[in-house]
């Protein structure tokens, strides 16, 4: 498994018995290295080596598009209460961050992706997150597998990042089990919009739709309020219960 070699804001993901040169002098990874040691360039200074975390994994992993943001996924675990044991059923993998997230909370995940060079980037991911024994991620179309799929085992949660996702959030009450969770992630409040009808009009409960915005404070001198840099809009999430 690699871990997380950091000094000050350089960040470098390394596995044992590696050997790569920064800047700051070359790095010989030890074969028996351990989070919470420290290891030291041929010039002498210094790494604190640490074991990656969902935020780091967010930062290292390939990226095949705009993953979703952590913040987003925290509001998917705080919303559906997804955990260890969970059956996860989700659409639209991209990047895998969402996947790898629940995979390294306990749950189950299927995650479907069309795109067979995302899938292949994907499946990395898993395996640099350390989850590819609970995350599988199936190239396809997950509106197309549909019937297959309610034919057999239920799931606990369905998340979909799609533009497709009405179409399985109609099928969603024949995919989870009772009292089951749905999400929903859209960039656009079209997307949101016909999703959240969609789930009305299957009959799911608690059905709810959120911006999602997260704004930085700065501290100074003069006082405290939220930076100007920016609103911290990411997109609207939704979601509802079988």
């Amino acid at each position: 498994m690699r871990l997380l070699f950091v000094h000050g804001d350089r960040e470098y993901l390394l596995e044992p018995g590696a050997e790569f040169g920064t800047d700051l002098g070359v790095i010989d990874v030890p074969e028996n290295v351990e989070p919470g040691d420290t290891v030291e360039t041929h010039l002498g200074e210094e790494f604190a080596v640490r074991e990656p975390r969902g935020p780091d994994l967010f930062d290292h992993f390939e990226r095949t598009g705009a993953p979703m943001m952590p913040r987003d996924i925290g509001l998917v675990v705080g919303h559906t209460g997804a955990s260890r044991g969970d059956r996860v059923l989700d659409a639209g993998t991209g990047t895998g961050v969402l996947a790898a997230y629940l995979g390294r909370v306990g749950a189950s995940v299927v995650s479907y992706e069309r795109d067979p060079e995302f899938a292949d980037v994907a499946r990395e991911n898993m395996a640099l997150a350390g989850v590819e024994d609970t995350v599988e991620i199936r190239t396809g179309d997950l509106t197309e597998e549909l019937d297959s799929l309610v034919d057999g085992e239920e799931f606990d949660l369905l998340t979909l990042d799609t533009e497709d996702a009405p179409t399985a959030v109609e099928r969603a009450p024949d995919l989870l089990v009772s009292g089951g969770f749905l999400a929903v992630y859209s960039p656009f409040v079209e997307g949101t919009r016909a999703a959240h009808e969609a789930a009305e009009e299957a009959g799911l409960t608690e059905v709810e739709t959120f911006e999602t915005i997260q704004r930085r404070m700065d501290f100074g001198d003069r006082g405290s309020r939220p930076s100007t840099a920016g609103v911290g809009h990411t997109g609207y999430l939704l979601f509802a219960r079988n």
